[in-house]
């Protein structure tokens, strides 16, 4: 504290801020500025008390600032710094949140955001007016998104969800909430707006890209860990879309965002259960609500998902924040809401917190204020939304400290060599070997000759996402292929763009190229035929893969099936590495192409990983978060799969290209010894599993062991397998790990006839193996009512 108020008193010089009589005491700060301490600004005393206690203070015009958000960096705040005029705006009378305030985006760019310390004493002056220019001081909590890394300019740039989804690992993801947070609270953010925890199991989706991955207990364990490291460091982490948001009516986004067609116990079973875990298990202290309805009823008005399920089934005790946009589609896009007015009392009825949009508050305060003059509203409900604002304030510890963040200490840690360091190795671990035909790779470094073509081969801009850090350094595959290999001729064509003139047209009809169009192309294959190797690098990118972003294929785009083709005419050794941010039917490469390696947007370590594992310094051993279908016409077609769902047939392309939790090694596993014990456990007890994996290989590899359960009979149709454990881990050649994995009742439990969740007497087939179809291990056990 002592620092703090140094710092303080050196603002009150240079900006003009400052009380005549200070309100900053030993131990703590007379918010109210009625010169004694109130139970409010007693740090001693229960958060509740102080919420009741500053509740009973706040005026109507200050409660329903509590529940609006301001948008920062020039989009809706267009001053960079407190001005006169803000004495007369609606935020005069306090804040909920601001968003994104100087984090590199928007109208000011890197103005404020860098140097880091730069951004530390900018935050603070907009922390110091609302501490001392409004009456009752109530400080401001500073949300950002982080699910690339912290989106702040310059911050360490991890890979994209789906790329950390592929690494299964679990203490990896822990490290990167750790430096997401320590990069977070030195920069004086306070809540950030991670993990998402939607499911991909519609690869058409844009937001796939942002997903961990398809399967709900892989995303509830990975999320857990990211929610916990945000927390730990004293954050709050925002979880994200809440509920049945990826899923919209043909996996199209943009302005559809509705109607998913997910029945009531799926919509449990696998659409729900990672935010319970968010909340039951890690304590996540926010969410946000989505855009879209469920069964008619949109989610930001549901007094179902916002109050009943969050709140009272599961314990929720932080704030809800829509979605920008999400109140208001209750008027403008469900049409569920007469006004504007009626939407604000639907919402905040429901158990909306805090509402977000690109406009301004003002815009949203004033239909609150005559919604609860109306009567629509009663001043008990916003009393109770205000107290969850302000119980995620004191849970920050932001009435004992409102300024957050060091300037001395912030150039130091933010993109420090050590968080760079974890950056890299989460690159390295999102890398999937699909393919590897006669040990085709990795590639010798005594290449004189290789062409890296395609248009990622030497992309950076494309491959920055608006929710990661602004101008992050990305290392490219072919600046990482040159560095690997100083002495050897290493050439780039870009070959085609990753979308063509007339796309998304041209997914259904065939355009001619254009003079430019077709020069690239020859270009690229005049390169192939002169070198001794081919890197070709397609797949994604901003264009095609991100929010607003779904397609109606799942082919490469433009034209670089056509450049694919004509590079593998040659003859020359190719090898494919995509870059891409969802599953793709690459069946031409699968069938054709020695080798395969997917990569989805690793970071801005992209063409060091990348190069790594080409040229064998590091063996590949990340599993497929997501199953690869044939065919566009397959969807829905993801893990886990109902009876039936995944058969043979006669007139119709079936299974998939490559299945959930696949990946190859340069090396090779063995599995021994299942144990499964007792083989006979009552309704409340739990099952031991446990079994070897021995490295056979002859190089070190990493391997993700994965337990799948199969109920054999139950009384309801269950999945074939579901994910029930998994753990990665290296080995050297020749060692061996004994693994163990506990299964108590929400391994073993479903969602029953009566639509409550229970674990039925019956048989339980234990799969074990290094993806969800190969089974190298099996065994069973009995659930018995005894």
């Amino acid at each position: 504290m002592k620092t703090k108020l140094i710092l303080i008193l050196l603002l009150f010089v240079q900006f003009g801020y400052g009380q005549k009589k200070t309100i900053y005491h030993k131990g703590w700060i007379d918010f109210n500025k009625n010169g004694k301490l109130d139970v409010y600004e007693d740090p001693a005393a229960k958060t509740e008390d102080r919420i009741e206690d500053l509740l009973t203070q706040m005026t109507m015009d200050e409660k329903t600032c509590q529940l609006a958000t301001l948008y920062g960096s020039g989009r809706v705040l267009t001053d960079a710094l407190p001005t006169a005029e803000w004495d007369s705006r609606v935020w005069k009378d306090g804040i909920g949140n601001i968003d994104e305030q100087h984090n590199g985006l928007g109208t000011f760019k890197s103005e404020y955001s860098f140097p880091f310390s730069k951004h530390v004493e900018t935050i603070h002056q907009t922390q110091l007016w609302f501490v001392e220019n409004t009456r009752l001081g109530i400080p401001v909590d500073f949300t950002n998104e982080g699910i690339r890394g912290l989106c702040h300019d310059r911050a360490t740039y991890f890979p994209a969800q789906c790329g950390q989804g592929a690494t299964w690992d679990k203490d990896l993801i822990a490290r990167i909430g750790e430096v997401e947070a320590q990069e977070a609270k030195v920069l004086g953010y306070t809540n950030i707006y991670s993990p998402i925890l939607d499911l991909a199991q519609d690869p058409r989706w844009g937001r796939v890209v942002e997903c961990y991955g398809e399967d709900p207990y892989l995303v509830s364990q990975l999320g857990k860990q990211m929610i916990k490291s945000l927390q730990d460091n004293g954050l709050v982490s925002t979880v994200k879309h809440f509920a049945v948001y990826s899923v919209p009516v043909g996996g199209r986004d943009g302005k559809t965002r509705t109607d998913p067609h997910v029945a009531p116990r799926e919509m449990k079973t696998l659409y729900l259960e990672p935010f319970r875990v968010a909340f039951e298990d890690a304590g996540a202290m926010g969410v946000m609500s989505s855009y879209n309805d469920y069964d008619g009823v949109p989610i930001t008005g549901s007094l179902y998902f916002l109050t009943e399920l969050l709140r009272q089934q599961w314990g929720f005790k932080g704030y809800v924040v829509s979605d920008s946009g999400a109140l208001e589609f209750l008027y403008s896009k469900h049409h569920v809401s007469e006004s504007e007015e009626d939407a604000v009392a639907d919402a905040i009825n429901a158990g909306l917190n805090i509402r977000t949009n690109f406009t301004k508050p003002e815009e949203y305060v004033a239909p609150l204020r005559d919604a609860v003059a109306h009567g629509k509203i009663s001043p008990k409900t916003i009393d109770s939304r205000v107290a969850d604002v302000l119980r995620v304030k004191f849970y920050l510890g932001l009435f004992d400290n409102p300024y957050l963040g060091d300037s001395k200490l912030a150039d130091e840690i933010v993109h420090s060599k050590e968080h760079q360091a974890v950056a890299l190795e989460a690159a390295r671990k999102s890398i999937v070997l699909l393919k590897n035909e006669d040990n085709f790779l990795p590639l010798k470094k005594s290449l004189k000759s290789v062409a890296v073509i395609g248009p990622n081969a030497d992309e950076r801009e494309l491959l920055l996402s608006r929710y990661g850090p602004a101008n992050a350094p990305i290392k490219t595959v072919f600046q990482g292929i040159s560095e690997m290999l100083p002495d050897a001729n290493v050439s780039y064509a870009k070959g085609c763009d990753i979308i063509d003139e007339h796309f998304p047209e041209s997914e259904i009809m065939k355009f001619p190229k254009s003079s430019d169009e077709a020069t690239m192309l020859s270009e690229a294959v005049d390169l192939a035929n002169q070198s001794e190797a081919v890197v070709l690098v397609l797949g994604g990118s901003e264009l095609t893969v991100r929010e607003d972003r779904s397609r109606t294929s799942l082919d490469l785009p433009g034209h670089q099936q056509e450049l694919m083709e004509a590079i593998y005419a040659t003859g020359k050794p190719v090898v494919l590495v995509l870059l891409d941010g969802r599953a793709s039917s690459i069946n031409f490469a699968a069938k054709n192409l020695p080798a395969i390696v997917h990569a989805w947007f690793p970071g801005e370590f992209t063409g060091q990983a990348v190069s790594e594992v080409l040229f064998g310094d590091y063996n590949p051993g990340g599993k497929l978060a997501v199953t690869f279908p044939k065919s566009v016409g397959q969807i829905p077609f993801a893990f886990p799969f109902k009876p039936g769902s995944n058969e043979d047939s006669e007139t119709a392309v079936w299974g998939a290209l490559y299945p959930f939790g696949f990946g190859l090694s340069y090396t090779t596993f063995e599995y021994s010894d299942l144990s499964v014990t007792p083989k006979t456990q009552g309704l409340k007890g739990t099952v031991t599993v446990r079994f070897k994996v021995r490295n056979s290989g002859d190089r070190t590899g990493d391997e993700v062991v994965q337990l799948y359960l199969n109920d054999a009979f139950s009384s309801v149709t269950t999945y074939t397998k579901v994910l029930r454990g998994f753990e990665r881990f290296s080995l050297e050649p020749g060692e061996q790990k004994e693994v163990e994995f506990t299964l108590g009742e929400q391994e073993l439990g479903l969602w029953d006839i009566h639509e409550q969740f229970t674990v039925e007497a019956g048989i339980f087939n234990v799969m074990v193996g290094s993806s969800s179809e190969d089974i190298r291990l099996s065994g069973s056990f009995e659930i018995t009512n005894n």
